[in-house]
């Protein structure tokens, strides 16, 4: 018997991309480990993890944030294409997938991008996966933009969202897609979580001062202009995010009514702001919940699509 090709969409969420890593977790200990692979923005970072064997790894990662951890990884500058350079994100990842050439993986893994000079959707599908996944997290404004092949590619999330299209193209016959946005423009437009307390009690620190303000003096406007105050209006990263998750949604939803998965997971997320990457355990053990309350629908969407003799899977794991 030939096993049916499962193909799954990590769709794009920031900080709530670390629902991904649970989503692995229970399709792979349920033996639905996926063959073909799709990720834009964190999805392309948790699916290129997987795809290279690195997501225990990763996971590690995740857990170990807090709000100073974020400040000192995001290399805040003026001037350039954004403001944070992304060299310390790099060296991080370089660490783990700094050897790793996608078409040299065990399983087909694309990442998304777009094309910034014509907004053409582009699939990252050979080369160094470290620079395939800067290019389909290069948030304008906030990243640089990345050069690939003589073309600058920024944020997937602004043509494809979640790429079910790439699954189908490469031939995965039943699709999962992960959708991280599914409750989230209702209950948290605003990013009034836990986190924007933290960085700014973060960057009001000494050498984080410093950084942010050299050459000022009396109230930190850098600091006030990227995160906002408390109580009053919000800052750069506050719109930009805000704008961001609103957008997301509604590409999001145009994009599965065209090319609609087969199963879709959509981890309870939306309470939890974009930046609060420390809140890695609860989007975990969300995203984990999620996949296996799905497990009855990729089981029946397999045996519907060909039948009880090749709706086969694999041995359930521990990971």
């Amino acid at each position: 018997m030939t096993r049916m090709k499962i193909g799954i969409a990590f769709g794009s969420g920031v900080a709530r991309g670390w629902a991904h890593i649970g989503v692995v977790k229970g399709l792979v200990k349920a033996g639905y480990a996926p063959d073909i692979i799709s990720g834009t923005s964190i999805g392309a970072l948790v699916g290129g993890s997987f795809a290279a064997g690195k997501i225990n790894q990763l996971e590690e990662f995740a857990l170990s944030f807090h709000g100073r951890k974020l400040i000192t990884l995001l290399d805040l500058r003026l001037g350039g294409a954004g403001l944070i350079g992304g060299k310390r994100l790099v060296k991080l990842m370089d660490e783990h997938l700094g050897d790793v050439q996608i078409e040299h993986l065990g399983r087909t893994f694309v990442a998304v991008a777009t094309e910034l000079a014509t907004g053409h959707e582009a699939w990252l599908r050979k080369g160094p996966i470290v620079e395939a996944i800067r290019a389909s997290y290069a948030l304008p404004g906030l990243f640089e933009p990345v050069l690939h092949d003589g073309r600058w590619l920024i944020d997937g999330a602004l043509v494809n969202p979640i790429p079910v299209s790439v699954c189908r193209a490469l031939g995965a016959r039943l699709v999962i897609a992960v959708n991280l946005n599914n409750d989230a423009v209702a209950m948290s437009n605003q990013l009034d979580g836990h986190m924007i307390d933290t960085m700014h009690a973060d960057v009001h620190d000494t050498e984080w001062r410093k950084r942010l303000n050299a050459g000022r003096t009396g109230e930190p406007t850098i600091t006030r202009q990227l995160f906002g105050t408390k109580k009053q209006s919000p800052g750069v990263t506050s719109v930009m995010m805000g704008a961001l998750n609103i957008m997301q949604d509604r590409l999001s939803r145009s994009r599965l009514a065209a090319d609609p998965a087969d199963v879709m997971i959509a981890p309870r997320v939306g309470h939890i702001s974009l930046i609060d990457f420390d809140k890695a355990s609860e989007l975990i053990d969300q995203g984990e919940a999620a996949a296996t309350h799905a497990i009855p629908f990729i089981e029946q969407a397999l045996s519907h699509l060909n039948g009880d003799s090749l709706a086969t899977r694999d041995q359930p794991v521990a990971i």
